[in-house]
């Protein structure tokens, strides 16, 4: 066998061992007798709220944040760091993913096979797709959705051609899809065109819940926060964020919190006008970002409770042809999602 296809398969089976059976990896030689001994007593101070956070730019600025009281303990395991502390007096773990969903995914899923979690929130910043929001804005989904798991429809073939493994149940049009001939440019009117790139249909996830049957799968798309945490959610609407990054540079409307009713995760980063104009038209979503879809998925398998707060950094390709608006306020969007985390964790009962 080729060394790099082989390399290729082992990659891919650590991967799927660390996503799908973390309880049983934690007994191999990695848990030494210490860590297991450790990990059983910071459970045993818990349950914990499990604070999920993409990147250092997002996590720093709640570890200066003097409202969270960090504890002398810290768990370093399969390359993750799980640091423990209080915010209200409320135990909680934070931890770092890495960027895009596949990190997010193998993080929370650690988190909550190795630890005692009631509850996760994750947030960071996202762009925005939503031209009715602003930079600033805090953005508290309902529902989340990964956008890039596709079938590509051959060249050809149109809408009213059954896709490959449709009948087998493994794919299906009821979300919809993109035609790629829709975006094309410099064509006279009235003259047909096309794209040999044709259509992508966009697919719902296989889940396997841990109260469902073991291989038997589930299909999920719109995964909904938790309703009791949403509803908590709601008293934030006034909170006063900031809206300077400096004495020199502020934004140009109020920030506030919003409850909107979709955001949309893929491993894109997204900086393009066209595609965010269509997402928003055919999904209707506000943040756009690389992580959280991963985590309401692994919390919706696990059956535990999260909510998903992202702060508007830039727009997502909307702006300016000249930069990108992050370069400036991604730190601002940062310290506010901190703020929305602080009082929402400070709700909890």
């Amino acid at each position: 066998m080729d060394k790099r296809v082989l390399s290729c398969l082992c990659m891919f089976f650590v991967a799927l061992v660390m996503l799908f059976n973390a309880q049983n990896a934690l007994v191999s030689c990695a848990l030494t007798s210490k860590l297991h001994d450790d990990i059983t007593r910071i459970n045993e101070e818990g349950p914990y709220i499990g604070l999920v956070i993409p990147n250092s730019f997002e996590l720093n600025p709640l570890l200066q944040n003097p409202a969270y009281t960090s504890s002398e303990n810290i768990i370093d395991f399969a390359g993750r760091r799980f640091r423990f502390g209080s915010i209200d007096n409320k135990p909680v773990i934070l931890v770092m993913t890495g960027l895009s969903v596949i990190n997010a995914a193998i993080t929370t899923q650690l988190l909550l096979s190795i630890f005692n979690i009631k509850g996760v929130v994750h947030y960071g910043i996202a762009g925005n797709a939503n031209p009715s929001l602003n930079i600033g804005d805090v953005a508290i989904p309902h529902y989340w959705a990964h956008l890039a798991l596709w079938s590509w429809q051959r060249y050809g073939q149109g809408p009213s051609d059954t896709l490959l493994l449709e009948q087998n149940g493994d794919y299906t049009r009821n979300v919809g899809f993109l035609k790629f001939a829709d975006f094309t440019t410099n064509v006279s009117s009235g003259k047909s065109f096309d794209n040999v790139l044709n259509s992508i249909w966009y697919q719902p996830e296989e889940i396997f819940p841990v109260d469902g049957i073991p291989e038997q799968r589930q299909h999920a798309f719109w995964v909904p926060v938790d309703s009791n945490y949403y509803q908590i959610a709601t008293k934030l609407k006034k909170l006063e964020l900031d809206a300077c990054i400096n004495s020199t540079t502020c934004l140009s409307t109020t920030p506030k919190v919003e409850l909107v009713e979709r955001g949309a995760s893929a491993s894109i980063y997204l900086d393009n006008a066209a595609y965010r104009t269509f997402i928003y038209n055919k999904f209707q979503v506000s943040p756009v970002e690389m992580e959280s879809a991963s985590v309401a998925l692994i919390c919706l398998q696990q059956r535990v409770p999260f909510i998903v707060i992202r702060a508007l950094s830039d727009l997502a390709g909307g702006g300016s042809s000249d930069s990108n608006e992050a370069d400036t306020f991604a730190p601002l969007a940062a310290t506010n999602s901190v703020k929305v985390v602080i009082e929402f964790i400070k709700l909890l009962s």
